[in-house]
């Protein structure tokens, strides 16, 4: 039994609140059984309802939340399936303080074997127990790889990837900021304190846009729906991001529209590290490609119209100004960095800018197997 008793003024003194979270909560009604205007009783709601409709993802403020967990242990479990005891804590929106036992395990296989610190998987569920915090389910985190604040850098410019195919489309995984304080229960590691961010299950996706999970695999890219690829292929080429694959449905989750009609699926990209975007120290081109460098864009997409492409183009370039002030706005990342992305994403704009370039980077080189 994982037991935090004895730690628990300490842990206190440490953990950092938020006046205010993004969270849309319901208070237990405290006349659950006093007659509506039909005359009914009110039904008494259940404690956990103050959290069962967190909007969670719509909120921008930087989450902040405390995690103690043994560190050593989680860290150094070799099964990607199991869980280690963990204690989080966090502030509601009515001003209460959420604390509650939780499980966590690290994911990610280059990571858990690179990083010092791998993201993780946070378990909020209680089989036959609910809590204001169980209905959240299961979250993924992406931490900072490694201690400094350069490798801090590169998670915030993920989090503004995200963001960026978040303005260009609403069928994309939402994610909120979070400034994580780690805390090592047996306290062989000193605590720590950076950036990372949580990610929307594609449940949640799906459900925002009307659809549900399609689980497959081995599909082809021509087979998903033509103008939402189109869209990603053109993104991915944006951010240079060569590692992900609809047939091996790597980095990609698909949903398909839950309306009785024919409808092909919207394969869903995530999972942005590699991207020349970010550029991180550790990332390299598929062998396969040819490229040296991540920086390096390659088209990945089939041939398409120019009528085709130039209807997709018009909306990244409509989202150019809106893309440049949610980087140049973004207070934690730092001056160098943002100079860095802006000069990156100018590269893609001066491409897109003329038929010409157009035609070069995504017909002229477009995908024929």
């Amino acid at each position: 039994m994982f037991n935090l008793t004895l730690k628990r003024n300490t842990i206190l003194a440490i953990f950092l609140f938020l006046s205010s979270i993004g969270f849309a909560s319901q208070q237990v009604s405290e006349v659950a059984a006093q007659p509506d205007s039909s005359g009914k009783k009110k039904k008494e709601k259940d404690p956990s309802d103050s959290i069962k409709k967190v909007k969670l993802f719509k909120d921008d403020e930087p989450l902040q939340m405390s995690i103690t967990a043994d560190i050593r242990a989680m860290i150094g479990e070799k099964k990607d399936t199991v869980f280690q005891k963990a204690l989080v804590r966090l502030r509601l929106p009515d001003s209460t303080d959420a604390e509650d036992e939780i499980e966590i395990r690290a994911r990610g296989n280059f990571r858990r074997e690179f990083c010092y610190f791998p993201s993780v998987m946070l378990n909020f569920k209680k089989k036959g127990e609910k809590t204001k915090l169980s209905s959240l389910g299961k979250i993924k985190m992406v931490c900072t790889c490694k201690t400094g604040g350069d490798f801090e850098q590169l998670v915030l410019k993920e989090y503004l990837t995200y963001k960026i195919f978040n303005l260009l489309t609403d069928v994309s995984f939402r994610v909120r900021l979070t400034k994580v304080n780690f805390i090592d229960v047996t306290n062989k590691r000193k605590p720590f304190q950076y950036y990372g961010f949580l990610i929307e299950d594609v449940d949640d996706v799906a459900k925002r846009n009307d659809c549900k999970e399609y689980e497959i695999k081995n599909l082809n890219s021509e087979l998903t729906d033509r103008k939402y690829m189109t869209m990603v292929n053109i993104f991915q080429y944006m951010i240079g991001n060569l590692d992900w694959s609809v047939p091996g449905a790597h980095n990609i989750k698909f949903v398909i529209s839950r309306d009785s009609g024919i409808h092909r699926p919207y394969a869903i990209p995530y999972d942005f590290d590699y991207a020349g975007l970010v550029d991180a120290p550790y990332a390299v081109p598929p062998e396969s490609i040819g490229t040296t460098s991540v920086t390096e864009r390659v088209y990945r997409g089939y041939a398409r119209s120019p009528q085709e492409l130039n209807e997709v183009v018009a909306i990244f370039k409509a989202k150019k100004d809106s893309i440049y002030a949610l980087v140049n706005n973004f207070q934690p990342l730092d001056k160098r960095q943002k100079t860095k992305m802006i000069s990156y994403l100018n590269e893609f704009y001066e491409t897109i800018n003329s038929d010409r370039g157009i035609r070069m980077a995504f017909i002229d080189n477009a995908r024929t197997n």
